[in-house]
This record gives C-alpha cells, sequence and structure tokens, in this order.
C-alpha cells in the first residue's frame, strides 16, 4: 500500500492552533511517497521560517484520509 503524505504551510492565527488565516495563500509544499521523505520536506520549510512564530508547516497522512478503513484495528 503506498501512503501518501502531504506537507503544506501558511499563516496561523494563533500559533497555538491550526487555523490558517487565509487559504487561498496555503503553501502546498508537496506529496511525498513516505513520511521520511515529507518529514524532511517539513523540516526545511518549518526551519527556514522558524522566527516567524505564525507561520506553521504540518505533514498531513493522506493515507489515512483516502483508505480510512485500514486504520481500524483488526
Amino acid at each position: 500500500m503506498q501512503k501518501l503524505h502531504l506537507v503544506m504551510g501558511g499563516r496561523v492565527k494563533d500559533p497555538q492552533h491550526l487555523e490558517f488565516t487565509d487559504l487561498n495563500a496555503i503553501d502546498l509544499v508537496g506529496v511525498y511517497p513516505d513520511y521520511a521523505s515529507a518529514e524532511e520536506a517539513w523540516r526545511s520549510c518549518a526551519q527556514r521560517t522558524v522566527d516567524d512564530a505564525e507561520m506553521r508547516y504540518v505533514v498531513v497522512h493522506l493515507h489515512r484520509l483516502l483508505e480510512p478503513e485500514l486504520q481500524k484495528p483488526a
């Protein structure tokens, strides 16, 4: 099974939460075939914006959204 991951980020209203201020300005970094490569991309973006507390980047586990039945315990 392919485990796709999306890396995205943008400016948030509150650094303690993940509510983006402008959805039209979301930075869609890319889709990655595994968590390791997604984490590398996320780390690069997060380090580039480390001094801006209102910028947040996240890794979204697309495979969990696309095939939620695979996440249920047996």
